[in-house]
């Protein structure tokens, strides 16, 4: 169960990508949407020049949180103001090795007691890393399937072996990359809305600091 929440448990530009974050998530789903099920006219350059813009956003800024890893400290254990290199948050620890099954089976409602954990669950941090590689996965089948880059070598030879391994869709590979990027892109909004509902299972505390930077 989580503890205290000191400032040194993030970081002021940790607040601005998880903002942006938030922010990118919202209009790449609106104009996703929109442009899978374009329900209403003539809003599809707006809905393409909002997601790809988006896109740009979202990217950045998780090399700018991945970056901040290395470069700036925050507390390893709840409710400490002792900073290490927030890197080391992410990465096993003493405090909370050989806890990822047993959080696995608190959350499966087949153990009672909250596991011990450092500021990062084993699981969470197993989700969080997760979530790095499904946006930068989605992000690549989206180069893939945009017009000015899926004839980049990058992009053409994924298309390539999509279109060998799942050849349907007019003999290419840009119709089962749409729908992989689709699928991705369902699996991080479901991850999402999981994420959101475990911050605030046991008080508003962890969001108040992740989005205020307000302590308890």
């Amino acid at each position: 169960m989580p503890g205290k929440m000191v400032k040194e448990s993030t970081h002021p530009l940790f607040v601005f990508t998880h903002w942006t974050n938030a922010l990118a998530m919202l209009f790449l789903t609106i104009s996703g949407l929109y442009i899978a099920f374009p329900i209403v006219g003539g809003l599809m350059g707006i809905a393409r020049g909002t997601h790809f813009f988006w896109m740009f956003v979202l990217l950045i800024n998780i090399i700018i949180r991945i970056i901040g890893m290395f470069t700036i400290k925050t507390c390893c254990e709840q409710g400490t103001r002792e900073k290490d290199w927030d890197y080391k948050n992410w990465l096993p620890q003493k405090t909370n090795r050989h806890q990822m099954w047993p959080m696995v089976k608190y959350y499966l409602f087949f153990k009672k007691d909250y596991p011990i954990t450092a500021k990062y669950a084993g699981l969470q941090k197993l989700a969080y890393w997760l979530s790095i590689v499904l946006t930068f996965a989605v992000a690549y089948t989206g180069f893939a399937i945009w017009g000015p880059t899926q004839d980049w070598w990058i992009f053409r030879i994924g298309n390539e072996i999509v279109g060998s391994l799942f050849g349907f869709g007019g003999g290419d590979g840009l119709m089962p990359m749409r729908l992989i990027h689709h699928w991705i892109m369902w699996f991080i909004l479901i991850f999402t809305c999981i994420h959101g509902y475990l911050s605030l299972i046991y008080g508003t505390k962890a969001c108040k600091m992740i989005f205020l930077y307000k302590e308890d």
